[in-house]
């Protein structure tokens, strides 16, 4: 069931998701601390959101270089945007300085993962194990 998923459009969403949470939320719920909800800067929801992008980014990225393009350049770009996530939540005062390029990078990872699966549908290496 899972293998027919576009994990790709999936992986965008997630990132497109988080980014929106992190720019847009404090604009919209800067009430919600005085009804006792508290999930603006909260490290273990930022947490859990990078998990799971990390989750759905691996897949999609081992799929795409396992059994099409065999490419490292999607890897690469999200790796650094998932470095950079992790990052704001080290450097605290740098939160939105952070947040755009890393989702940048992980948006343009998963684009570019999925163009070139599309570009090269099933590509041989001496790697492929099938």
């Amino acid at each position: 069931m899972f293998k027919n998923w576009n994990w790709d459009a999936l992986g965008i969403g997630a990132s497109l998701a988080c980014a929106i949470h992190c720019a847009l939320l404090p604009l919209f719920f800067s009430s919600l601390p005085l009804l006792g909800i508290n999930i603006l800067h909260n490290i273990q929801f930022e947490l859990g959101m990078i998990i799971l992008s990390f989750g759905i980014g691996a897949y999609s990225l081992y799929h795409g270089y396992k059994k099409h393009h065999h490419s490292y350049r999607p890897i690469i770009l999200f790796t650094i945007g998932i470095g950079l996530m992790l990052s704001r939540m080290v450097f605290r005062d740098w939160d939105l300085i952070l947040l755009f390029p890393a989702a940048f990078f992980i948006i343009i990872a998963h684009i570019n993962n999925h163009n070139s699966c599309r570009m090269h549908n099933h590509a041989h290496a001496d790697d492929c194990d099938h």
